[in-house]
């Protein structure tokens, strides 16, 4: 079995890096895609969907150096699911409305916005070690 998700947006807000107890450095980021359509009344409709993503090793470090709020970034990676719902983490918003988040654990993360005295790696792909390159298809 085989599952790989592709998402390109834009970073909500700054990544945040720590640390397991084992020393391995792990960074979150969210980040939003919008969707742009015309409705039947011909009304434009902006969707918005965030995906809260998990970068780690190495990787983890680059997106934690060189991502900011406003980054665009192509991610691709496995959905993570709530072992309660076994589907997106379920959680409640302050006007008491259920939301749902959707968690990526990314495998690749590409750094898509092109910043004038930005110093991040060519092309942008920073790999994990971590992650074996073989691909099942």
């Amino acid at each position: 079995m085989f599952q790989q998700l592709i998402i390109v947006g834009n970073l909500g807000r700054d990544p945040e890096m720590r640390y397991t107890p084992s020393g391995q450095p792990v960074t979150s980021f969210s980040v939003a895609t919008t969707r742009q359509y015309t409705d039947g009344n011909g009304q434009v409709v902006k969707e918005t969907t965030w995906f809260q993503v998990s970068a780690w090793g190495k990787q983890a470090e680059a997106c934690n150096q060189y991502l900011h709020k406003g980054s665009k970034v192509l991610v691709e990676g496995r959905l993570t699911v709530d072992p309660a719902t076994g589907g997106p983490r379920l959680w409640e918003r302050q006007d008491g409305t259920t939301s749902a988040s959707f968690q990526v654990t990314a495998a690749t993360v590409r750094f898509l916005s092109s910043q004038s005295g930005d110093s991040s790696p060519r092309g942008g792909h920073i790999p994990d070690a971590s992650f074996d390159d073989d691909i099942p298809f």
